[in-house]
């Protein structure tokens, strides 16, 4: 409620009407009447034959005290401020009816004069009202027409792609927030109102009519998926006396699960267990297996480890026709030991043999390119060519040196010193 202004301050007069002032503006006929004085007129207000002029004349002028007394209390409201303007003057005006041709005797047409001159006190501070009203007024149909656009928007939407968890926020959120501004704000004129209203509701009816149809769609989704593993199921559940054969069925069991679709999220987690139950009966089986593999597979592996104890031995061998000959043994008596499980401790035994392998073969071509004749044909051949240019080199260079020919010196020492390191590096 906007604040109103202190009216005009208004000097009350006194609250009650003592017998003078009675005897003043009222009296009594013989027939017991009581008339009071308005201007140079009186005007009858009642009668009071049972009693005396005096109590007569008190009784109607304690009726003109209420009156007074309801104008005081009007007075201090608007001088005190806070009240409503226009509250106070529908007050004042109602108490200005009461005041005209009241039965009452005191000083009505100054009473009257109080009032209408409070009443026009509080004009001003009602036209501010009224304008602070209509701001208000004004500010929450914008308000309240904001909610409407935002639903409305969101009606607008693809809503065959939005996030349906997200838009329903919204939506409860903006309805929230019609519920909050039709009870907390200014009433809205009944047409505006309800205008309004037909819109948001119309948008809120847009969204929820989708929302229904993409749920009951999902449903549709969720329960062809929903049939489809719960047969998914049966037949994993199916592979069981199978036990480890039965895992490359499963496997492409699995693969259609995964192509199935989602069921919902608890159906989907409920369904999941079921049929990983099954599998896991199967690779339990295939656990069994294994660990009765592994420890028919320990003697074996006791032997291949002694095996590459005895195969440490070819490296050291210098004559590498005995060193193959030895590993050539080992190797025949590897594969007599037979398969070892687990695979993983196979293949890394398997890679020890081989390091010893490849290393007796990087010898045995080192071994091979040093004695093959075609080989050395060439490298005799490259080293006579080789001496033929140092002996020239060696000439030229004592050619420079005796002339005194720097340039000459340097080329013959450099192209000499390379000659020599070829020849060298093949063994002459």
């Amino acid at each position: 409620m906007p604040v109103v202004a202190p009216a005009p301050a208004v000097t009350p007069a006194a609250t009650s009407v003592t017998s003078s002032d009675a005897a003043e503006w009222g009296r009594v006929t013989e027939d017991g009447t009581v008339e009071v004085r308005e201007g140079e007129s009186w005007r009858a207000v009642g009668q009071y034959p049972d009693g005396t002029a005096e109590e007569a004349l008190a009784y109607y002028a304690r009726k003109y005290d209420d009156l007074a007394v309801k104008l005081g209390t009007l007075e201090t409201r608007a001088q005190g401020g806070g009240a409503s303007a226009s509250d106070l003057t529908k007050q004042a005006r109602h108490l200005l009816g009461e005041a005209t041709d009241a039965a009452a005797v005191g000083d009505l047409a100054g009473l009257r004069t109080r009032i209408e001159t409070l009443i026009s006190s509080l004009s001003e501070a009602t036209a501010k009202e009224a304008a602070a009203a209509k701001e208000a007024l004004d500010a929450a149909i914008a308000e309240r027409t904001v909610i409407v656009e935002k639903a409305e928007a969101i009606a607008a939407r693809d809503l065959a792609k939005v996030q349906w968890k997200q838009v329903t926020a919204e939506m409860t959120e903006l309805f929230d927030a019609w519920q909050a501004h039709q009870q907390d704000g200014p009433r809205l004129p009944k047409g505006t109102a309800q205008q309004l209203w037909k819109r948001f509701r119309t948008a809120r009816s847009t969204v929820d009519k989708a929302r229904r149809a993409f749920f009951s769609e999902l449903d549709d989704v969720h329960r062809v998926a929903r049939d489809a593993k719960s047969r998914l199921i049966e037949r994993a559940e199916a592979l069981a006396p199978r036990g480890v054969d039965g895992i490359p069925a499963y496997r492409a069991l699995l693969d259609e699960w995964k192509a199935s679709g989602r069921a919902g999220r608890k159906a989907d987690d409920a369904l999941w267990a079921k049929f990983k139950a099954a599998g896991d009966a199967l690779y339990a089986a295939r656990a069994e297996q294994a660990a009765a593999e592994e420890a028919d597979s320990a003697p074996k592996i006791e032997a291949r480890e002694a095996l590459l104890g005895e195969a440490k031995a070819v490296a050291d061998e210098s004559d590498l026709k005995r060193a193959r000959a030895l590993l050539t043994r080992i190797q025949r008596q590897w594969d007599e030991v037979g398969r070892i499980f687990p695979r993983e401790k196979e293949r890394a035994l398997d890679d020890r043999m081989r390091s010893i392998e490849q290393a007796l073969k990087a010898r045995e071509e080192v071994d091979w390119k040093k004695n093959n004749p075609e080989t050395k044909a060439r490298a005799n051949d490259m080293s006579a060519q080789l001496l033929e240019a140092i002996e020239k080199l060696e000439k030229e260079l004592a050619d420079a040196e005796a002339s005194g020919d720097k340039r000459a010196i340097k080329d013959a020492t450099e192209a000499l010193s390379a000659r020599r390191a070829w020849l060298s590096a093949l063994g002459g």
